[in-house]
């Protein structure tokens, strides 16, 4: 479930990696982001699992945003990137709140979310709190549920035992040579805020984008949020030959004419 993200040459590394800002939470630890000020609706990119804003989608978007003059925000949740906090003591429910406190405190007006991976499922959760700030939601391999779905269900006798006992499950990543945690806070709060499987009451336009080669989030997930969602205007676009990431140059194009689109719809 981890994900990865490239430089794209849209924005140049060094401005893609520049000294953040600084969002203080309600409980003192700091949110490190990057915005653009601009026309609505804004747009928030919201990275994945073990990934961080300077990844190839987030600064792409950004690139975007400065030339079509677009408020825009791209943020490191708490425990990843620059952001204060241990990855370790992250959860579901807290990502999803780092995600309000930059709805509410580092943006103005309607907001267009963008949520790749395990962004998908926090911009379901930020929207059902506030909707009347989210016009519209775009999932880039969005993957709502999958510390159930896609962790705990994969998990061998051994694996749960060790869990149960420790409390904490080193898992070997592909991205790195260093395991990253799992811990028995995570799955039982991701229980707290499983979505797909009651109808998620949110009536915005969403798009969904996923790879069918995807081997992290299997493309199957994707129509089965299009089937929870209550809204009726729901686009799945499936890519045959797309794989997690979705950060090819032609999976970004794919991308800016996707949020045009339904900029143009709700803007």
């Amino acid at each position: 479930m981890t994900e990865t993200g490239t430089s794209t040459p849209s924005l140049s590394l060094s401005s893609a990696q520049s000294q953040p800002a600084r969002l203080t939470r309600p409980d003192g630890a700091t949110i490190a982001y990057h915005s653009v000020s601009g026309k609505g609706p804004g747009v928030v990119f919201i990275h994945g699992f073990m990934s961080d804003m300077n990844g190839g989608k987030a600064v792409f978007l950004e690139a975007w945003a400065r030339r079509t003059g677009r408020a825009f925000v791209r943020f490191d949740q708490r425990g990843h990137g620059q952001s204060d906090q241990r990855f370790d003591e992250g959860t579901i429910g807290a990502w999803a709140n780092d995600v309000i406190q930059v709805l509410d405190h580092l943006t103005e007006g309607p907001q267009v979310l963008v949520g790749s991976s395990m962004g998908g499922w926090l911009m379901l959760l930020a929207a059902l709190v506030r909707p009347e700030r989210v016009v519209a939601l775009v999932g880039l391999a969005a993957a709502p549920d999958f510390t159930e779905d896609l962790m705990w269900q994969g998990f061998d006798k051994t694996a749960r035992e060790t869990l149960a006992q420790d409390g904490v499950l080193l898992v070997p990543s592909e991205f790195s040579d260093e395991p990253y945690a799992i811990t028995q806070r995570l799955l039982d709060d991701g229980r707290d805020h499983l979505v797909l499987r009651a109808p998620i009451p949110l009536t915005c336009p969403v798009r969904l984008i996923h790879g069918m080669k995807d081997d992290s989030v299997p493309w199957e997930t994707a129509p089965r949020l299009l089937e929870r969602l209550e809204s009726t205007d729901v686009d799945l676009t499936l890519v045959k030959d797309g794989e997690h990431r979705l950060s090819e140059p032609h999976d970004l194009e794919r991308l800016r004419r996707v949020l045009d689109g339904v900029l143009d719809q709700v803007g």
